[in-house]
């Protein structure tokens, strides 16, 4: 796996190994203080009162990647003896009113997506005079500090992005079609211009209907179709990596998928050769260290990353990593 070289994803990766040190040194079985020391007499799960933390994010129905978020998350708050609470809306205003409705509940942290920022504000605002901290991860990093969380944990999309288009360079891809499934997502459109800042050549964005899988590969395929001569389909999200090779096949197209995000079908797919590379950001870890930040938090005052953002990629992979990958896919982990 490599990952990209810049100096920001370095200074993020720094912080994440710092952070991953933090929760070896407080969970492991020597040098315990009273305020942190694991009740080894209940399986492991961790001493203090019992708290409840919810995590609310834009996915839609469906899509494997949350699973993943989620399965480090629930792996976290057993550890942590923590009452794990999840919910999800694609709409942004459904979103918000999911957040306040663990307001409501008096949650004791909370873990958010900014996909769209703006509709998150107010609502965060509330959850902080309210004495709630909060976490984001995955996406609207740059809004995580404005908005009052301790910290973001996820990739920086922008960055992200750089690396894809670093990637076609070295693959000699001239024109990209960049597609985009869930229009107005901040995250997504920094994925393209990233690709677009780097790419030595054409990036065009196709905007699909994501929660509509038939529809986005049709809609892949006419601009296929169109005799638009694209040698390369970006995908943002691993489910339409499958749809972009289908759409592909049905047009005739010789050009090359590569896809943001891994699932076990994008691995089977690198096996195959049917996807050039993929991003990986480990979705586990975004849910595991959300989760175990917000309990260090309250249990000594810890913020993950001393604040900064903690980032979990880019990392490219290939066909090349197929061998590793399917363990991890295997475990849930990926």
């Amino acid at each position: 796996m490599r990952r990209a070289r810049t100096a920001r994803t370095a200074t993020g990766v720094a912080a994440l190994v710092a952070a991953l040190a933090l929760v070896a040194g407080c969970s492991g079985s020597g040098g315990k203080g009273a305020e942190d020391r694991a009740d080894e007499e209940s399986g492991g799960k961790a001493s203090g009162p019992r708290l409840k933390i919810g995590m609310v994010t834009h996915s839609g129905e469906g899509d494997t990647f949350w699973d993943i978020v989620q399965k480090g998350a629930k792996r976290a708050a057993a550890k942590d003896n923590v009452e794990f609470l999840y919910a999800n809306n694609k709409e942004a205003k459904e979103q918000a009113e999911l957040v306040q409705s663990y307001i409501d509940k008096k949650v004791d942290g909370l873990i958010v997506t900014l996909a769209k920022p703006e509709a998150m504000k107010s609502v965060l605002a509330k959850a902080a005079k309210a004495g709630i901290p909060v976490i984001t991860i995955n996406s609207g990093g740059r809004f995580s500090q404005e908005f009052g969380a301790l910290t973001h944990i996820g990739q920086d999309e922008a960055v992200a992005g750089e690396a894809v288009g670093d990637e076609l360079n070295a693959r000699g891809r001239k024109k990209a079609l960049c597609v985009i499934h869930e229009q107005g997502n901040v995250s997504l459109e920094e994925r393209c211009a990233g690709v677009e800042k780097t790419f030595d050549g054409s990036v065009e964005n196709l905007n699909v209907n994501g929660t509509n899988m038939p529809e986005s590969q049709s809609t892949i395929q006419a601009k296929l179709d169109s005799g638009a001569d694209f040698d390369v389909v970006v995908t943002l999200g691993a489910p339409f990596a499958e749809a972009a090779a289908q759409a592909k096949e049905d047009s005739g197209s010789t050009a090359e998928i590569d896809t943001f995000d891994l699932n076990a079908e994008v691995v089977k797919q690198l096996k195959a050769k049917e996807i050039g590379f993929a991003v990986d950001q480990q979705p586990y870890l975004q849910g595991y260290l959300a989760v175990d930040g917000l309990w260090l938090h309250h249990v000594n005052g810890n913020v993950t990353g001393g604040g900064k953002p903690v980032l979990t990629g880019p990392a490219i992979v290939t066909e090349k990593d197929v061998p590793k990958l399917e363990k991890l896919t295997a475990n849930g982990t990926r």
